[in-house]
């Protein structure tokens, strides 16, 4: 008998690519669907799926007022013609989940939390780095991977980030300081509070008076919610 998960399905990635390949908004649709089934058909190859989940959207993210820099780097960038019709697309045929006042991400890190406090196997179906600050299974359908996280490479990861910030998201941190300097800091460290201490040391460096407002601020930035 095949181990029973849970799956939820980060759509975001999927809903962009899909719209930015394509020509028509059946031709998008298309692409997406078949995404979402490819994946749910490899993972019921191998796990008897009890029930899955898609994440799609999300509009007034708190973050953006504990900084103006978050995501300014994508103010310019073009949207896709077909986006907003694939994610009313995702809500009316996948029954999409989205939410206010954060983000997609924020949403799946509760759902994955609530799920696993219930002693359900979760799988995360994504291609977001964040989903790694937790103890968590996650499926990268690009790679055809699954990535099982302990809990202590859940918080090298996390502070990890907490070094080098998120180009992504436009969060800069300490400059200079790149994946390298952090396993070199990180990796003999085996707790949370060594790994707070260390990194909090290093911002002490960088910002000197201003370390701590700065630490508070790139936590609140990276650290996603478990309590939407």
């Amino acid at each position: 008998m095949s181990k029973s998960i849970t799956v939820l399905i980060d759509a975001d990635s999927i809903i962009f690519a899909s719209a930015v390949t394509s020509d028509t908004i059946l031709d998008a649709k298309d692409k997406m669907d078949y995404k979402i089934n490819e994946v749910l058909d490899y993972l019921s190859s191998k796990y008897t799926i009890d029930g899955f989940s898609v994440f799609s959207g999300s509009k007034g993210n708190f973050r953006k007022f504990v900084t103006d820099t978050y995501k300014a780097n994508r103010r310019d960038m073009e949207i896709p013609e077909h986006l907003s019709a694939l994610h009313k697309h995702s809500k009316e045929y996948w029954d999409a989940k989205y939410t206010y006042g954060c983000e997609t991400d924020d949403l799946i890190a509760s759902a994955w939390y609530k799920h696993s406090n219930e002693g359900k196997n979760v799988v995360i179906v994504a291609i977001d780095k964040d989903y790694l600050q937790f103890p968590c299974v996650m499926y990268n359908y690009n790679k055809k991977e699954f990535i099982v996280q302990s809990e202590l490479d859940a918080l090298r990861a996390f502070y990890t980030q907490m070094i080098v910030g998120d180009s992504a998201d436009n969060i800069k941190v300490c400059k200079g300081k790149g994946k390298a300097f952090a396993v070199k800091l990180l990796d003999p460290l085996t707790t949370k509070y060594q790994m707070t201490r260390a990194v909090y040391e290093l911002y002490k460096e960088f910002y000197k008076s201003k370390a701590g407002l700065k630490y508070r601020e790139t936590y609140n930035l990276l650290k996603l919610r478990t309590n939407v």
